[in-house]
């Protein structure tokens, strides 16, 4: 369904922070804590969550309790989960925990940049999918691939949307049951973003396109727009602003939950997600981690609360 002005009418807000928000830092966050913290997400009427990564622990130490937080929120509620793997090991490990709804895979949509983050070439890459979509597919699990650095990669510089399009084409034949376009680096435009929509969507065949979005430059709300406006209604959300990428300099954190979900509404877009339960758990976390997050709905605040707060000065004057 969309709106009158061929905007979605209801926008799937799709949780990382879990994992591509905590997997950046270098404090280890407590195993009760990532539960909770995903506690708190559903509770705030986050829908899918990307709960862990069952990366190995030496590249991802933070990750190493991925199969114990797996283990302890699968099942508890009526939500989508989501794991991210790299290997058919990866997926095996997370399909007999179970509990799972989708394995995602990364792809980079550059040769040197997927070298560097999983040191395999695409046509390497592409084979490994295929074998974790079987294994999924045999479980009843859905396997979905995001393309890294598809907007704009930080070793070649811009990225053409036929390479894009080729991608999609490939995995969706490879079994692929959602596609993700990401701007790892945050280097994206707006008109970038809704000419690469518009592409990719011609030979999706059916399947789900989903954005991951990075702030490092201010424009993931401003890129989500184009994306609304294209008809796009799946995004990757990080609670607080969390997130980057570990693989090299230069990525700061997701597309804030909360700001997302704040423009929706200041919209009239439906997302289901209580802004002020993601800001508690916003809060919880940056106490942890002993520093401010970058969402700017987190330190500003609504409108609301903007003109409630001056009116009861000016009511005391």
């Amino acid at each position: 369904m969309t709106t009158s002005e061929g905007l979605p009418e209801r926008v799937r807000v799709i949780e990382v922070g879990p994992r591509d928000g905590f997997q950046m830092e270098e404090r280890f966050v407590p195993t009760r804590l990532k539960v909770e913290t995903v506690e708190g997400l559903v509770a705030a009427g986050v829908a899918e969550i990307e709960a862990t990564s069952f990366v190995h622990p030496r590249v991802i130490p933070q990750m190493a309790d991925a199969a114990e937080v797996l283990g302890r929120i699968k099942d508890r509620w009526d939500v989508r989960l989501s794991v991210l793997v790299p290997n058919l090991e990866g997926a095996r490990r997370a399909l007999e925990i179970g509990g799972v709804d989708e394995l995602r895979v990364v792809v980079c949509a550059t040769e040197s940049y997927n070298r560097r983050n999983v040191g395999l070439s695409i046509d390497e890459s592409a084979d490994r999918f295929a074998r974790i979509a079987e294994a999924a597919q045999e479980h009843g699990v859905d396997a979905s691939v995001v393309f890294g650095v598809a907007l704009g990669c930080p070793i070649e510089g811009d990225v053409p949307i036929e390479r894009v399009v080729e991608l999609t084409e490939r995995f969706v034949e490879l079994g692929a049951a959602a596609i993700g376009v990401a701007d790892s680096y945050g280097l994206a435009n707006p008109v970038q973003v809704g000419a690469a929509v518009r592409a990719v969507r011609e030979v999706l065949a059916g399947r789900r396109l989903w954005l991951h979005l990075h702030n490092t430059r201010g424009m993931a709300l401003a890129n989500a727009l184009a994306a609304l406006e294209e008809g796009v209604d799946s995004f990757d959300t990080a609670f607080g602003g969390l997130g980057g990428t570990p693989v090299m300099k230069g990525a700061s954190g997701n597309i804030a939950t909360e700001d997302l979900a704040y423009m929706c509404s200041e919209m009239g877009l439906d997302t289901g997600v209580d802004i002020d339960g993601v800001r508690a758990v916003s809060r919880r976390v940056a106490a942890f981690l002993g520093r401010t997050l970058p969402s700017h709905v987190l330190t500003a605040g609504t409108k609301q609360e903007l003109m409630a707060l001056n009116r009861s000065r000016a009511s005391t004057r």
